[in-house]
């Protein structure tokens, strides 16, 4: 049972959230906060397995909050919800060692989606957002690649495996097993570990 803390300032939000929560068999919603205070009580005392945490929030933001969220409930891995959807607004959340980043516009399948592969040790990104957060981040990227490559290139780094990475992209299998191979080959990469550590270098994803 993945058990979740779902921190927003709108009432409205966390109850349909929980709900939602709930109606999954291996799902459910421990406790909820208003605000970045409250969540860090809760959480310190929830030690929930994954932590919804809007990034806008009275008084103190989510971001701001994340390091001693971290903190209190160490295992807890954070996933921001937030309407701001810039590639900054993505890298800033990761960096500061959020596990996932899901636009307030998804849908109840893809939270769910989210939720599932953060608890299990993966990170996320919303695929209609790390698409911008790719292409903003060319110019930190050699030219030696190509847009698409980027793509897989972002998503091999999060976890995503070839067929799920060939699901979000409308792409066959076959066409990811030729991207990486060739993006393993132009940037003289070896193993995923490395491959990791290059969209690190470049500012693609956060550490954690």
């Amino acid at each position: 049972m993945i058990r979740v803390l779902v921190t927003d300032d709108h009432a409205i939000l966390r109850t349909g959230i929980a709900a939602l929560l709930e109606r999954d068999a291996h799902m459910t919603a421990v406790g909820d906060a208003a605000t970045a205070e409250q969540a860090v009580i809760k959480a310190r005392a929830l030690q929930p397995d994954v932590i919804l945490l809007d990034v806008i929030m009275p008084r103190k933001s989510g971001l701001d909050v994340l390091p001693e969220l971290q903190k209190v409930a160490p295992e807890a891995r954070v996933i921001m919800l937030s309407m701001q959807t810039h590639s900054s607004s993505i890298r800033q959340a990761l960096i500061s060692g959020a596990a996932g980043y899901v636009g307030k516009h998804a849908s109840d399948t893809d939270l769910l989606d989210a939720i599932r592969r953060v608890a299990a040790g993966s990170r996320y990104v919303d695929p209609e957002l790390g698409g911008d957060l790719v292409v903003s981040d060319a110019a930190a990227l050699t030219e030696r690649i190509s847009e698409r490559e980027r793509d897989v290139l972002f998503l091999l780094a999060l976890g995503h495996t070839n067929q799920e990475i060939a699901a979000l992209l409308h792409i066959s299998v076959r066409t990811v097993d030729t991207h990486r191979a060739h993006i393993m080959q132009k940037l003289q990469l070896e193993t995923r570990a490395e491959l990791v550590l290059y969209a690190l270098a470049n500012g693609l994803i956060g550490p954690n």
